[in-house]
């Protein structure tokens, strides 16, 4: 199967934090999805696009904050997290990119 454009549509982003470097040591790895995502269709491609086998997907949906920029309240946006994890000897170089 060949990588179709609706998969790089689907990873919005890797998330580098902290706590996502410590989960790596589990063969986990964090992305920035839309929020319509599925987890079957999350799962579709990032086989597809980093050519490596998926045990598991868990997702999460962050609500914006409200924060205030110069007195005016304003809104951050809502973002929707999954959490891959790799099957064993599997393994995605964040920093080299597509």
């Amino acid at each position: 199967m060949s990588v179709a454009a609706r998969h790089y549509d689907t990873v919005v982003s890797p998330i580098i934090t902290e706590k996502t470097t410590i989960i790596s040591e589990n063969n986990q790895v964090v992305f920035e999805v839309p929020l319509n995502a599925s987890k079957p269709d999350i799962k579709e491609a990032i086989e597809q696009l980093f050519k490596v086998s998926v045990t598991a997907v868990n997702t999460l949906r962050v609500k914006g904050k409200t924060k205030r920029f110069r007195g005016r309240p304003g809104r951050r946006n809502d973002v929707k997290k999954a959490v891959v994890t790799l099957k064993d000897g599997d393994s995605i170089d964040i920093a080299t990119g597509l």
